[in-house]
């Protein structure tokens, strides 16, 4: 499997006027494509803090300021300006460069071989130089006047300022370049592991170190490495790497700190992924602070990122639309290159690139895939570029940590609702009956925000089309069916219920007045021959005896007598009789009781 290395872009934290003892040399920007860098400052220092043995110590005094110059070619262009300032003491952390006031961002503190704090600053200035561009550039704002007397004794009185400046330019190689900064000193071993490289190749590859506080006049056992290899060069001798010169500027007069830069060349070797620097000095105190490399490295940066997920309600299936591209990169990646496509982890299908991508290229594409049924509706999809189902890549890459793209996916399925009882209405006359099922829009309804609508077939209800306007009036021969159609927006679903009709109670009117006034001349009761067809209705006098009995086929009692002693059709006196009314029917069981008024 790939080894995959964290690409670090800036710290997550500020240090602002806090004093730690001392912080690990540790990678804080990276750069990939055609880079260089070069180093501009100057010292606060008059001349060397020691002579040579039998000479009186200099006098004891530093300035307040210094300048210096940047010169970049015409076609250099500003990528970013990292300003230090270092110095004795606990630290001054508000300072200016022509004229505008800078206050440090990151700060680092150290105590040095005599048992007195030193403290180092840092500040992003790229916008003040780009801005400026070449030019002198004035320091100003450190003052150290009041405080480096109990320095001199020990020679440890010191100040300056430095400027690391990336650039880039189309004439360059493609280059990988790393800032690394944080603060580390000797006596007597420094071990400073540089990580996050990629070398493909070792052609012009140089280091470049910002360090204070090294004499030149002390080197005992003093010795700069790289992968043990030693390193020297016309101003830095191999006995005496940290000795107060400026590489880029050729002077030996930069007082107390170097601006030193080593070419690398066959110091490291193809495939390296980390070098270590090691600094010895048995005497000198010097104070390793910032350290930058560049390395031909032509490398691609596969990234990925989903641009979006199409879904169908009630599939499995899930088109992704995703873009590959090659940013940040100083060689293009390869056509054919693995997408792998995973589910809450769970690979779920594959893709690959198809065009070679140049640097800053990209390409579009899509991939559909079907969840299996152990992926829960709410998942966490993930593409992953140069990625077989197993999560191994098989291509080398500047940044092996932003190959994948994650989102929460949920799957569209239909809403739930709530199950409809059957709603029942009064047979009117031959099965029809009148239904209201207004209330069932919420009922069916599990979330509030959901909407329902009436239908009188499934197809009408799938299709949303023939929609029942009116639910508070609806009129139908029943038994019969209404559909549901419940909807979150996205999808819906359909649920139903049935219409059913049961014979109305028959209205009974208690009065009987044999007179031709049309209404009551015989026992009236609505809603009865027509609906109850087998009904069986009796009539008793007021001392139980039975004296009338009629159903379906017989006309509506009169208030003669067909029963008992009496003759048959012959009258009934007036008064009060009592009634038992058998509908013969499940939904009346029991016979309906009651009297009728019967008036001569």
């Amino acid at each position: 499997m790939k080894l995959r290395l964290r690409h670090v872009y800036g710290l997550a934290f500020i240090l602002l006027c806090c004093a730690v003892r001392a912080q690990n040399i540790s990678l804080y920007h990276q750069y990939n494509g055609r880079y260089d860098f070069t180093f501009f400052g100057n010292t606060l220092n008059t001349q060397e803090n020691n002579n040579v043995d039998g000479e009186p110590a200099p006098p004891c005094n530093i300035l307040t300021s210094s300048a210096a110059d940047l010169n970049l070619a015409p076609d250099d262009v500003i990528q970013s300006a990292y300003l230090y300032w270092a110095g004795s003491g606990t630290g001054d952390f508000d300072v200016s460069l022509n004229g505008q006031a800078i206050t440090a961002q990151r700060t680092f503190s150290i105590t040095n071989s005599a048992g007195f704090p030193c403290f180092s600053a840092f500040a992003d200035i790229t916008n003040l130089v780009t801005a400026t561009g070449n030019a002198n550039y004035d320091f100003t704002g450190l003052d150290l006047t009041a405080i480096i007397d109990p320095y001199c004794p020990s020679g440890g009185n010191f100040g300056g300022w430095a400027v690391i400046v990336v650039y880039e330019n189309a004439a360059l190689p493609l280059n990988q370049l790393n800032v690394y900064d944080g603060m580390q000193a000797v006596p007597s071993v420094i071990n400073i592991t540089l990580d996050s490289l990629n070398v493909i190749d070792d052609q012009d590859a140089k280091i470049g170190f910002l360090a204070w506080e090294g004499d030149k006049n002390i080197s005992m056992n003093e010795s700069l490495r790289i992968n043990g290899n030693l390193l020297s060069n016309a101003l830095n001798p191999a006995s005496n790497a940290f000795n107060g010169t400026n590489s880029f500027t050729n002077s030996s007069e930069l007082y107390n700190m170097d601006l030193d830069v080593y070419t690398i060349e066959g110091n490291i070797n193809i495939g390296d992924t980390s070098a270590l620097i090691q600094l010895t000095s048995s005497q000198d105190f010097v104070m390793i602070n910032a350290i930058v490399t560049k390395l031909n490295s032509q490398l691609p940066d596969a990234v990925i990122a989903i641009n979006n997920v199409e879904k169908s309600c009630n599939s499995r299936f899930i088109t992704v639309d995703y873009t590959v591209s090659n940013p940040n990169s100083t060689d293009p990646l390869p056509p054919n290159t693995k997408i792998a496509v995973f589910a809450d982890g769970i690979f779920v299908g594959s893709a690959t690139t198809v065009n070679e991508l140049p640097i800053n290229g990209s390409e579009n594409g899509t991939i559909t895939v079907e969840l299996p049924e152990n992926i829960p509706i709410d998942f966490t999809l993930e593409l992953v570029i140069d990625s077989d189902e197993l999560g191994v890549g098989s291509i080398t890459e500047i940044n092996e940590n932003n190959n994948s793209d994650a989102l929460p996916v949920t799957l569209d399925v239909s809403p739930p609702f709530n199950p409809l009882p059957d709603l029942i209405s009064c047979n009117e006359r031959l099965g029809r009956g009148t239904f209201d099922f207004t209330s069932y829009v919420d009922l069916v309804k599990v979330n509030p925000d959901y909407t329902a609508a009436f239908f009188s077939t499934q197809e009408d209800a799938e299709s949303n089309i023939n929609e029942i306007t009116s639910p508070e009036n609806y009129v139908t021969v029943a038994p019969d069916q209404v559909f549901v159609r419940i909807s979150d927006g996205i999808c819906h679903s359909v649920a139903a219920f049935n219409l059913l009709t049961r014979n109305c109670p028959p209205k009974v009117y208690n009065l009987v007045e044999p007179f031709p006034n049309d209404f009551y001349d015989t026992f009236l009761i609505d809603g009865l021959r027509d609906i109850f067809l087998k009904f069986q209705l009796s009539i008793y006098n007021r001392w139980g005896k039975l004296v009338w009995t009629g159903n379906n086929n017989t006309e509506d009692w009169n208030g003669t007598a067909t029963e008992g002693l009496r003759m048959f059709g012959s009258d009934l006196p007036s008064g009060t009789y009592f009634y038992i009314l058998e509908l013969n029917d499940p939904d009346y069981p029991q016979p309906l009781t009651g009297f009728v008024y019967l008036k001569k």
